[in-house]
């Protein structure tokens, strides 16, 4: 045995004092009295009668000087020599993935069990014993080093929070071994349920201890959901759905679709044993904002039951149609619901942004820069001649594969009349008779887009056929640029490398930190904005969260700073079957040989205090207190 602090045994001069006043009497005071009767009487009775009490101070002594030889060698702190050369480092991998959330025995959470083993590793590790804390969520890191500091390892351990991501137990295992590299007896221990891929293997690992925390839970999740605006119908937009039963048996729920907490659409599921459903629906909306799915089913897990995605705002078409009157075309821009229709019978000199001008028959000798739509023409213009009438042009040929015909048929369409149009700029024919003419015309030039339509719609039954407004509706969302937005819902755990809107793009030039992100939970974090750029996350909570920008006035250093109205709303769901899994694995089968050691994890000092107390009062029942023989 050795000792860490051997220049302790100096206290053990305590004795020479100790000593000192056992043998040390103390002079007695003469007091004057009217009788010594009762005081022979007293004597009489606490006269010694028997060798107990002729030893008993001396015992006293001795107590008091092996009180203090405990406490010296509680001081000098002894080890066994076996504690240096049996010395360990341990790393402990602590799973904090959204399925550790889930109860588990007495109705704790899983994590909170996993916490409660780490926990008593901690106080059975040696004095020469080391430990470093992991957690493996989004992504892994090291929460503490390697230390032999218990206290500091349950600090660490206790700051520990759960997460609504995916767990990387595997990456995090990688690190503790590069942290063991070169060491001696080390061990990895990792504490997880099992909800992740490759469970099973890094369990069936000989160096690996494995302590596997929680109860089967049966569980029903949303995997997936991504909202898109439909690009056929500019206020249309398809949703797809996939929900999964976790559990052995089958069940009956319901899904609720709200659109910024209105409510859209409940739809019944019935779901068998371990079901998939999956399902891409069409619902119609112009304005935009968060919709969310959520699974109305009482289960373990909170964080896949409700899942969000941004619905792009279609923003309004201004468009102006000079003409001196034609029913059809008026009535199909006015029953668009992203149309502001303007009428007027003079060409305007200019149009505003983003804006459509579409002229019937009555157009001027140079088109105004823009976005023009042009329907019968009757003049020529400096993108083309026109050279008289086309009668009953037949169709021949359609472009399939341009975005302004999906979906028109012209097939035994009956058209009277149309203009014989000769370009004079590249162009391309959208659809041609067959004498060649081209009745459907596109033409991109440096001041905008042209479309041109010859067919005389007075004439023949294309206003009355559904291809007509299909065809405006296309011209609309071609002039648009509409590419049917998605604003992709990221999964929890997840980084996104991010194109500062272009309202932030001067304040980030200004200041690169004067941007804010806000987590679900209200917690901030200063972004950095670099060439416009900016990388976010990992994000590990579900919900929404928010990009804004920070009060200008507000110096960088600010606690609490002020924001403006959030620029960028990003929307995060677990999206992981394997996290919403929460059956235990059958494949696993754990060796749960968690940290011992002698003397129940306890230091040599430990138990010595302990004998020192009970001296303490064993030389207090026998000597100090009051005795009646």
């Amino acid at each position: 045995m050795s000792f860490s602090n051997p220049a302790a045994f100096l206290w053990a001069l305590l004795a020479v004092p100790i000593v000192i006043f056992y043998f040390l009497k103390i002079r007695m005071r003469r007091m004057p009295v009217s009788t010594v009767m009762f005081w022979e009487q007293v004597f009489d009775e606490k006269q010694p009668r028997s060798i107990w009490r002729k030893l008993r101070h001396l015992a006293s002594l001795l107590l008091q000087l092996l009180f203090l030889t405990l406490l010296v060698a509680a001081v000098a702190d002894p080890f066994f020599d076996s504690d240096i050369r049996e010395q360990r480092r341990v790393v402990v991998v602590l799973d904090i993935s959204a399925s550790m959330q889930a109860p588990s025995e007495n109705g704790s959470t899983r994590l909170t069990s996993a916490k409660s083993q780490i926990h008593q590793m901690i106080r059975a590790l040696k004095l020469r014993d080391e430990m470093a804390l992991i957690v493996a969520g989004g992504q892994p890191r090291v929460v503490c080093g390697l230390s032999n500091h218990k206290r500091t390892l349950q600090v660490r351990l206790d700051e520990i929070k759960p997460t609504d991501g995916p767990t990387r137990v595997v990456e995090a295992v990688e690190i503790g071994r590069r942290l063991l590299a070169g060491q001696k007896n080390e061990e990895v221990v990792v504490v997880s349920d099992g909800c992740f891929e490759g469970a099973a293997e890094l369990a069936a690992e000989n160096e690996i201890v494995w302590s596997q925390v929680g109860t089967p839970s049966a569980n029903v999740g949303i995997t997936r959901f991504q909202v898109r605006r439909s690009l056929l119908d500019p206020i249309t937009y398809q949703v797809l759905m996939e929900v999964g039963n976790f559990s052995d048996e089958a069940l009956e729920c319901s899904l609720d679709m709200n659109l910024d907490g209105e409510l859209l659409d409940v739809i019944p599921l019935k779901l068998g044993p371990g079901e998939i459903w999956t399902e891409v629906r069409e619902e119609t909306s112009v304005r935009g904002g968060v919709i969310s799915a959520q699974v109305k089913w009482e289960d373990d897990l909170a964080s896949d039951n409700t899942a969000r995605a941004i619905l792009p705002e279609r923003q309004r078409i201004p468009v102006t149609l000079v003409t001196e009157g034609n029913w059809f075309l008026q009535r199909v821009l006015e029953a668009n619901d992203i149309v502001d229709l303007t009428l007027t019978t003079e060409v305007p000199q200019t149009l505003p942004p983003s804006g459509v001008l579409v002229l019937h028959r009555s157009i001027p000798a140079q088109l105004p820069a823009g976005n023009v739509f042009v329907v019968q023409p009757i003049a020529a213009t400096d993108f083309w001649d026109v050279a008289g009438a086309v009668a009953e042009p037949l169709v021949d040929k359609q472009d399939k594969s341009s975005d302004l015909m999906r979906h028109v048929q012209l097939d035994n369409i009956l058209m009277p009349e149309a203009l014989k149009l000769i370009p004079k700029v590249d162009h391309k024919t959208l659809v041609e008779s067959i004498s060649g003419d081209p009745l459907y015309l596109q033409i991109s030039h440096d001041n905008g887009n042209v479309l041109v339509l010859s067919v005389n719609l007075d004439q023949g039954d294309l206003p009355l056929r559904t291809a007509f407004p299909i065809m405006l509706t296309n011209a609309l969302s071609w002039f648009g640029e509409a590419k049917g937005e998605l604003i992709e819902a990221m999964a929890a755990g997840h980084t996104r490398d991010l194109q500062v809107p272009s309202e932030l793009q001067k304040v980030a030039a200004q200041r690169s930190d004067q941007l804010l992100l806000t987590a679900p939970d209200k917690s901030q974090q200063r972004i950095r904005v670099v060439d416009g750029r900016c990388m976010i996350g990992p994000l590990d909570q579900t919900g929404v969260w928010q990009l804004s920008e920070i009060n200008s006035d507000q110096t960088p250093d600010a606690d609490s700073p002020v924001v403006s109205a959030p620029v960028l709303q990003i929307c995060c769901n677990l999206s992981d079957p394997t996290e919403s899994d929460l059956r235990i694995r059958e494949t696993i089968n754990p060796r749960q040989e968690l940290l011992t050691s002698g003397f129940g994890g306890r230091p040599v000092w430990f138990f010595l205090l302990i004998a020192a107390l009970l001296l303490t009062i064993i030389e207090w029942l026998l000597f100090q207190r009051r005795w009646v023989a």
